[in-house]
Parts: structure tokens; C-alpha cells; sequence
């Protein structure tokens, strides 16, 4: 088998739709070049793992400091250890890729400016931080520290920081297209008021979705809950008792929210997905062998790394300060059963299976 042909700016610029010239202004960290141009250049060369050979690089030892970040532990926590290990996965291949050392940091309730502090200093060359639970005041705070830095798992329109995170606006569309085209026409959301940018991102995605589908809001079925296992579920059991009007179908902002949601309705009797069909996020293991299995969104988090160890690199390496870089990573829809659409059951049958209450 001949060997492979070497990567040239040529074939990122075609993998862009731009010009050789903006993939050497880009990749060489020159020229005012936009966020956007920058992100799909950065973009084209990972999916194609093309490594520049960047100039300055002191010796291949150099660190990159993941900072895996707990603010207040209701999402980073052990119910998400394996999409944290994913991202953990997809940076470390890309940075041994890239002659770097991964170094993984972990910080639980601890303030930002705390963190800042144990970067000044440090004998690393970049950092990619956890922002799951992240403030915008919080990442500003960090980037201060005046290390390259790239923040995963979040993102925010206008602050000045470079952000690798899902597309939510897209994973939602998928979700509500889904149900509109089994035939659904009463969609609830289960929403959490754990702050969080990721779930404000997909409250604000189902409100602009259902327009955008011309699908009715019902104020009534969007709620939330806390976003822990046991929290959702206390939460969900304290709204059954109150004898809500359910909706057909349920969005729920991430999976263990809907693992939690899923286990009080059926201490109410409600089946899945016969009476009340449920759709996930974050296509976590159990997923897959819960009964039913969870129909849910699943987000690469692998790419999302090492996408983040690319534009991180090219910070490095840049002989200039750079325009913020803003990558959004697509979304696919796992179908599975807990949103299969059944046949209605008759009304008064369902009017008293819905009000019955677990002791």
C-alpha cells in the first residue's frame, strides 16, 4: 500500500471552503482573521489531523492542565463521571498526538479567583478547563491568570474567551422534530434550576424550537427539578401528588434528570412510553440497558476534546493575541424505545391510573 500523501494548507483550505492564504494566517496565528473563519480553519484541520509544525515549541514535554472544575457538585459529579472521562479521553490523544503531557487537576468548591491562582506560575503551557458549572464572571476570572486557556462544556455569546461546547440549538430541534413527527402536539419540558449555561442554553432552545415548529408552549408542562438522580425524582414525585395535567411526550434537559422523572411516574402508575413518552441528553450508559431504553441526544465528547487540544495548540503557537474562537460540535439523536408513540389508551382509564398515587 503506497504511503499516504502528507496534509498540505491546500487540503485544509478545501476542508474549510477558504482560501490557503486565510489556513496560513490561521494556522501561523497572523492576520485579523474572524472567530468564525478561525473556528471552521481549526475545525477542518482536526477532523483531518493535520499537525502543523509549529515554531518555538520548546521540547515535546510540554503540559496542558485540564481543570476539572465542581463549583457546586450538581452536575459534575459521579452520575457524569463518564462524559467528563470522554473529554478526558478525546484531549489525551490529541495531546500525546501533539507532543504535550495531559495533566488533570480537580477542583471542588472552590472559588475562581482560587483557581486562577494556582495557574500563575505553573510550569504549563496551556490550560482547558471544565465549565459545566461555570458563571461568565467565574471564566473571565480564570482567563486572567494570562494562560492560553479553552473553556469546554460551555458557552456564551459575548464574553471574550474561546469555547468548545454542543450544539444545543440543533440537539433540541432533533428532539422536537421527533415528537412532531410521531404526532405529538402536547410537549412538555422538564427543565432544572441548577445554574448551569448548558441547561439555560436548552430551556432557551425549546422555547425558540416549538416556534420555530409551530408546536403550542403549554406554560403548564415545563418544569423543573433539581438535577441530581435523587433530586429530580423528590422533585417529580412532589409535583404527581399535586395532580398535574401531564403531557403527551417530555423533553428532559439531560439523562439522569430523566432517570430520576422516569422513576416517580412509574410509582404513579404512568407508563413509559404508553402513557408519557420521554427523550434524554447526554446518551449516558445506562441509557442503553434501562427498560425501556432511553431515546436521548448524543454529543461526541471525544471530538469536543481534542477539538479543544487543536484550538489550544494554535493559542500556544500564535505569535499574536487572537480573536475569541467559538466551536459548536453537532448532535446526533440515539432512537430507542421510551418514546415509541402508542395508540391512546381510553380516557377514563388513563384519568384514573394518572391519579393514583404510591404510598
Amino acid at each position: 500500500m503506497a504511503d499516504r500523501k502528507p496534509l498540505t494548507i491546500r487540503d485544509i483550505a478545501r476542508a474549510a471552503g477558504v482560501s490557503p492564504s486565510t489556513v496560513s494566517l490561521v494556522l501561523n496565528g497572523k492576520g485579523e482573521i474572524s472567530g468564525i473563519t478561525r473556528a471552521r480553519v481549526i475545525e477542518a484541520a482536526a477532523r483531518l489531523k493535520y499537525v502543523p509544525r509549529a515554531k518555538g515549541r520548546l521540547d515535546a514535554a510540554e503540559t496542558i492542565r485540564f481543570l476539572k472544575i465542581a463549583r457546586h457538585g450538581h452536575t459534575v459529579n459521579r452520575d457524569h463521571s463518564v462524559f467528563i472521562s470522554d473529554y478526558i479521553d478525546g484531549m489525551s490523544n490529541e495531546a500525546t498526538r501533539r507532543g504535550y503531557t495531559l495533566e488533570v487537576v480537580s477542583f471542588e468548591a472552590q472559588n475562581a479567583a482560587a483557581i486562577a491562582e494556582t495557574l500563575a506560575g505553573s510550569p504549563i503551557s496551556g490550560v482547558i478547563a471544565l465549565g459545566t458549572e461555570l458563571s461568565e464572571v467565574d471564566i473571565v476570572t480564570i482567563q486572567a491568570a494570562g494562560v492560553p486557556t479553552v473553556f469546554i462544556d460551555t458557552f456564551h455569546d459575548v464574553v471574550d474567551a474561546n469555547f468548545v461546547n454542543m450544539n444545543n440549538e440543533d440537539a433540541v430541534h432533533k428532539v422536537l422534530s421527533r415528537f412532531r413527527d410521531h404526532g405529538f402536539r402536547r410537549i412538555g419540558f422538564v427543565a432544572s434550576h441548577v445554574e448551569t449555561t448548558n441547561f439555560r442554553l436548552r430551556q432557551e432552545a425549546f422555547l425558540a424550537n416549538m416556534a420555530r415548529l409551530e408546536l403550542p408552549v403549554d406554560p403548564r408542562h415545563v418544569v423543573s427539578v433539581e438535577s441530581t438522580f435523587d433530586g429530580a425524582y423528590m422533585d417529580t414525585l412532589a409535583l404527581l401528588a399535586a395532580g398535574p395535567d401531564l403531557a403527551e411526550c417530555y423533553f428532559c434537559t439531560n439523562d439522569v434528570i430523566a432517570y430520576g422523572f422516569i422513576k416517580a411516574l412509574r410509582e404513579f402508575d404512568i407508563r413509559i412510553p404508553e402513557d408519557v413518552s420521554i427523550i434524554g441528553f447526554d446518551n449516558l450508559p445506562l441509557s442503553s440497558t434501562m427498560e425501556p431504553s432511553l431515546t436521548t441526544i448524543d454529543v461526541s465528547k471525544r471530538k469536543i476534546g481534542y477539538l479543544a487540544v487543536t484550538l489550544l495548540d494554535d493559542l500556544i503557537h500564535a505569535g499574536e493575541p487572537q480573536l475569541p474562537v467559538k466551536i459548536l460540535v453537532g448532535a446526533e439523536l440515539v432512537a430507542r424505545m421510551s418514546d415509541v408513540r402508542f395508540p391512546p389508551p381510553p380516557k377514563p382509564a388513563t384519568r384514573a391510573r394518572r391519579r393514583t398515587g404510591a404510598a
